[in-house]
């Protein structure tokens, strides 16, 4: 009788080989997942500005101008009244441009905070205007922005 035991299982050099094959496939995978994450949270943001745009135009439909009534002015009421803003406020901050409203115009702001900031500089900050004028601050191109 021999005393050898046969025993079965993986090898050092098997699980190395496993466990590279993992991380080339984790390095490859992570840039592209946190891409399309930034990607989809620059397109709520944009369904936020429209929001608001609606918002302003309704409320100018029913005063004749955006920036009051004798009661309420929109300032508050615009930026408080979208339901998307609850799930996009750990990302961006939604605000009307320094001195705006107007009378006859506004531009409302999403400005990138945290690591949506980071990761889509290209784009940096969107506007929109009573016109329906699509803006960034960032370089990349308006088409990648604005889609």
């Amino acid at each position: 009788m021999s005393n050898k035991s046969s025993h079965r299982g993986f090898t050092l050099i098997e699980v190395m080989i496993v466990v590279a094959i993992v991380a080339i496939l984790a390095a490859v995978a992570y840039p592209s997942y946190i891409q399309s994450v930034t990607k989809t949270r620059r397109t709520a943001a944009q369904g936020c500005l429209v929001e608001m745009a609606q918002f302003m135009e309704r409320f100018y439909t029913t005063n004749m101008r955006y920036d009051q009534t004798a009661a309420t002015p929109p300032v508050a009421v615009a930026l408080a009244n979208p339901t998307c803003r609850a799930e996009m406020t750990a990302f961006y901050t939604f605000s009307f441009t320094a001195g705006q409203p107007t009378q006859s115009t506004y531009t409302i702001q999403a400005v990138p905070q945290g690591g949506q900031a980071t990761n889509d500089a290209g784009c940096g900050t969107l506007t929109l205007t009573q016109a329906g004028t699509k803006g960034r601050s960032g370089t990349a191109a308006m088409n990648l922005c604005w889609q």
